[in-house]
């Protein structure tokens, strides 16, 4: 809840508490055997100004009062304090009822008799405790919505951290690349540099928000695997399917690469003709499937598999912080193949 909308929900309960008492205590007093019927205008004024006297007494309590006893946590210094304001106070209110209602006149004999004073004073006291109690409730709801902030703002800051660590893997994996052209004077070399310009602006900018279309995220998926064929020249079988309707649907970005990195640095390798990476993406309704297979080369298998596990886990947690609770991930490994199935519910 932010901090605006507690405010508000709390200026709510305040109003409607003292809208419940002015109406209970108006029908009290149109039925009180105290002198003679009263009409409408003398009810209203007489309780219309009560109301106002218990919101003087209660709130000088709640805005001055009660915040310092919160501070210093001395009971006894907050009833030296505040015992002498209450007093006059309440006094004063004892002296205003007798000349709203009866003028001075002693018309009202009850009106100046000490049960009147004792009713006065208990009244004042129930509803300055009950407004303190609220000062209560609101002071916990405050730092529950603080709490959830800072827990908000941890969260979002943990999660920019695993974006950003996604910046220098693949740049480190994308650099190795553009290395081994340039080494090899490949003719593909310039494209490599505008595909990983474009891929760059992207992970840059388009990608800092909670969620991006998700037509661009499998526009920069195919700009890697398109990188990845040009360093293998077309040697490996690489394939991506996507299906259902992409457009209009959102998702967290640059999750869905760490798998593909993942694959081709698992399963390809320039000399090994038997590798291989399937990549297949299908949107059902409100829901996305993503299935990658991967071939595994028995002399880097262990060795690559070990270093994958950061990026494994960096994903998860994203996964985690992204889609709590709406998201199923399955990994398993088999002697010729490596394969990961994500499947995320959307809304």
């Amino acid at each position: 809840m932010s901090y605006n909308l507690l405010k508000r929900r709390i200026f709510l309960i305040h109003a409607l508490f003292w809208c419940v008492y002015f109406s209970f205590f108006l029908y009290q007093i149109s039925f009180s055997r105290h002198g003679p019927e009263r009409g409408l205008l003398a009810l209203m004024l007489d309780a219309g100004f009560h109301v106002l006297a218990m919101m003087t007494i209660a709130y000088v309590n709640y805005f001055y009062f009660f915040p310092r006893f919160l501070a210093h946590k001395n009971i006894w210094r907050y009833l030296l304090e505040f015992v002498l304001p209450f007093a006059i106070l309440v006094y004063l209110t004892i002296l205003g009822k007798r000349y709203v209602v009866d003028g001075y006149t002693h018309t009202l004999e009850f009106l100046y008799h000490s049960r009147f004073t004792v009713y006065m004073v208990m009244n004042s006291v129930s509803i300055t405790l009950f407004v303190a109690m609220l000062k209560f409730v609101e002071a916990w709801q405050e730092l529950d919505a603080r709490h959830q902030e800072l827990e908000r703002e941890k969260l979002s800051a943990e999660l920019r951290f695993l974006k950003a660590q996604i910046n220098p893997h693949f740049l480190f994996n994308t650099l190795n690349n553009l290395y081994y052209l340039a080494f090899t004077q490949s003719p593909n070399t310039p494209e490599v540099i505008a595909k990983l310009a474009q891929m760059m602006r992207y992970m840059i900018y388009d990608s800092n928000h909670p969620t991006v279309p998700l037509r661009k995220e499998i526009e920069y998926m195919e700009n890697y695997i398109s990188l990845e064929q040009l360093r293998l020249n077309d040697q490996i079988p690489i394939t991506f399917e996507v299906s259902g309707e992409v457009e209009g649907v959102q998702v967290a970005p640059l999750i869905l690469i760490t798998f593909l990195e993942n694959a081709f640095k698992h399963g390809v390798s320039n000399n090994a003709p038997q590798a291989w990476v399937k990549a297949k993406l299908v949107v059902e309704g409100q829901g996305l499937v993503y299935v990658l297979e991967n071939s595994l080369l028995e002399s880097r298998e262990t060795k690559e598999l070990e270093k994958s596990g950061i990026g494994l886990q960096n994903v998860q947690r994203r996964l985690d912080l992204s889609y709590p609770g709406r998201y199923q991930l399955d990994i398993s490994q088999q002697p010729d193949r490596y394969r990961v199935e994500l499947r995320l519910q959307l809304l």
